[in-house]
């Protein structure tokens, strides 16, 4: 069962929403918040799998609760209204899973969810190519000498490899034999001293390193 959480501002979306989800198999809305605080309180909370995260919402917005989230190992797919560059760009910085307009169809939405859970991205087709081609714009990383200059320790190393696979940070603290607040710690320094924003550029630079490998996933 994928258990998930909306976040947005309107009450109507987060009903319409609850409906599609209620009547899917293996889907489960275990809550919901108007703002992007309330996304980041309900979320630590409830533990979901996946949040379906507006952007612009009042007070705390989509980025900023995102950004905080997917430092946390939770997995953001956001579902917005808007596909300005600006919108997409900031999404993706955040470090959100997946990205996805509203037009969505109630298929496409529960697919996007479903593949999220799984580890897997998610751009909606209309701004694949305008994200493709600022990707390749942007001039290859180099990824080795970024975390070498990083000066990771032993354990930060291992906790990089860890969010290479894709493992979230409830995975990486069984995996290692440490607490979860140990583990979010940990994480957080690795974010600092790689000089990144989110999780997900950290696994990025952990695959381009040799670290991490594919995704795991537990017995």
């Amino acid at each position: 069962m994928i258990r998930v959480l909306l976040a947005d501002d309107h009450a109507a979306i987060r009903a319409g929403l609850r409906m599609i989800l209620d009547h899917a198999d293996g889907v489960e809305v275990v809550g919901e918040a108007a703002d992007g605080e309330a996304a980041i309180r309900n979320v630590r909370a409830l533990e979901p799998d996946v949040v379906l995260m507006d952007m612009r919402m009042p007070g705390t917005d989509g980025a900023a609760a995102t950004t905080v989230l997917a430092a946390e190992g939770v997995r953001v797919l956001v579902l917005t209204t808007y596909d300005e560059d600006e919108v997409v760009f900031a999404a993706i910085r955040a470090g959100a899973d997946g990205f996805l307009l509203k037009t969505a169809s109630a298929p496409e939405i529960l697919e996007a969810i479903r593949r999220v859970a799984a580890g897997e991205g998610v751009v909606a087709p209309q701004v694949t190519r305008r994200v493709l081609r600022a990707v390749a714009e942007q001039e290859p990383p180099r990824a080795g000498e970024q975390v070498t200059a990083a000066g990771l320790t032993e354990r930060e190393t291992e906790i990089l490899a860890e969010i290479g696979r894709g493992a979230s940070n409830t995975d990486i603290a069984r995996r290692l034999g440490i607490t979860l607040g140990t583990t979010k710690s940990h994480v957080s320094r690795v974010l600092m001293k790689l000089d990144v924003e989110s999780r997900t550029q950290a696994a990025l630079l952990a695959r381009d390193a040799g670290l991490g490998g594919g995704r795991t996933r537990d017995a």
